[in-house]
């Protein structure tokens, strides 16, 4: 296939901008890019419009840095709200891709964008938020919230009321201790009060087998009696 070589006078994208020298198909340049007033030949004459298409050029390359270096700061502010349809169990029916993202965009915010400028590794398959990285120029590059929302209606479950959720159990009445009343409890670190001596009941009589039986003295005149010698 024949080539020929033009000079372009406007940026083309994956071919290059004013001012450069590039080798196309003789077709190409022939029946589109010099009929559209995008390249001229590379001739003698035209070269010496090259310094001219350079500094065009670097004019267009200035603006389209501070136009997108402006349009980062509003879109990392946006949050851009995008509605899928799920099934019950929350699983979406199908992917939300950069040209989707570029529509929304469109829709909900005026903003038009390439979708080739919307990087995403891959297609978002998940409800929620996600951080979707936009390369808006070779300088410039920012982030997105992308918000993924069902369309799907939620069905609310049943939630128990308090009252029926806890049931009154009876109250049974502990054995033990008598509780003393309110007005009769010592505070923290006094002592019970002990009753007057004279108020005490009888004291309990002894067991028996605790008693020693007392003693029997012998009379001081059977003592000497017995103690007497025989008479002879």
């Amino acid at each position: 296939m024949a080539k020929t070589e033009v000079i372009l006078t406007h940026n083309i994208v994956g071919l290059g901008g004013e001012s450069d020298q590039v080798k196309v198909a003789a077709g190409y340049a022939r029946n589109y890019l010099i009929p559209q007033g995008l390249a001229v030949p590379l001739t003698a004459t035209n070269k010496r419009r090259i310094e001219a298409l350079r500094q065009r050029r670097a004019e267009r390359e200035a603006h389209e840095l501070n136009t997108m270096t402006d349009l980062a700061k509003s879109l990392s502010k946006l949050i851009c709200v995008v509605t899928v349809k799920t099934g019950e169990d929350g699983k979406m029916f199908g992917t939300v891709t950069s040209g989707l993202i570029a529509d929304q965009l469109k829709t909900q915010f005026d903003v038009t964008l390439e979708k080739r400028k919307i990087y995403l590794e891959h297609p978002i398959r998940a409800l929620g938020d996600h951080e979707v990285e936009l390369r808006l120029h070779a300088d410039v590059t920012t982030t997105l919230k992308v918000r993924v929302e069902s369309s799907t209606p939620v069905t609310a479950l049943p939630i128990a009321s308090p009252a029926e959720g806890k049931k009154e159990e009876p109250r049974t009445e502990k054995r033990g201790r008598r509780p003393e009343a309110a007005g009769e409890r010592p505070a923290a670190g006094e002592k019970k009060p002990y009753a007057p001596r004279g108020d005490r009941g009888p004291r309990p009589d002894k067991s028996p087998a605790a008693e020693k039986a007392p003693k029997a003295e012998k009379a001081p005149e059977e003592a000497k009696a017995a103690k007497a010698p025989p008479a002879q």
